[in-house]
């Protein structure tokens, strides 16, 4: 890239200059299923469960779409852990803020709740209140999430589940990021 703004602080910046960055931006942000696509193949290595990351991903949203979830779900479920590779220590968050501009506030609130949610699989193991998520009793969306990680997500770990592969998902998921994004605010 060539072209540069002129400034040193964003103060100083004139409207050329943020011109210039949204045109960047507009490409930039045009091959991010490209960049998510990576970021699941990069999930298919060695993991301590019986299958790898990707699979337990691409599992979920075998599931969600055999239940017959739609597209924006199915693409949800399928990346509802995508976070792990870039912050494990809260990848519900950081999904669900990627997916936040182009799905439905409940696919996001899922996604964003899905970690705790599933607390109530294992918390008890250390210690924790399994119940963690019953401060969300209530909520709107408090049963989808739960049903969520009761069909599809707690139970994505079996190497003998006839799952889909990631081609199966991928123009779903080029067509989810298509989308006009929600504005940031």
């Amino acid at each position: 890239m060539t072209d540069k703004v002129s400034f040193t602080a964003m103060e100083h910046g004139t409207r050329e200059d943020y011109e210039l960055l949204a045109r960047h931006d507009r490409e930039y942000a045009s091959q991010l299923a490209d960049r998510v696509l990576q970021w699941l193949r990069q999930m298919d290595g060695e993991s301590p469960y019986r299958i790898s990351r990707l699979e337990h991903c691409l599992q979920t949203a075998t599931r969600a779409e055999r239940d017959g979830a739609d597209d924006e779900t199915v693409i949800c479920a399928l990346l509802h852990d995508i976070g792990d590779i870039l912050a494990p220590n809260n990848h519900s968050a950081v999904a669900a803020d990627l997916l936040a501009p182009f799905v439905s506030e409940k696919n996001e609130w899922i996604v964003r709740h899905h970690g705790l949610f599933q607390g109530y699989y294992y918390f008890h193991h250390y210690g924790m209140d399994r119940d963690a998520r019953d401060r969300y009793r209530g909520h709107e969306h408090f049963d989808a999430c739960a049903d969520f990680c009761a069909r599809w997500d707690q139970v994505s770990f079996d190497p003998d589940y006839e799952t889909l592969p990631l081609e199966h998902f991928e123009a779903r998921l080029r067509a989810l990021f298509a989308k006009e994004p929600r504005p940031f605010v």
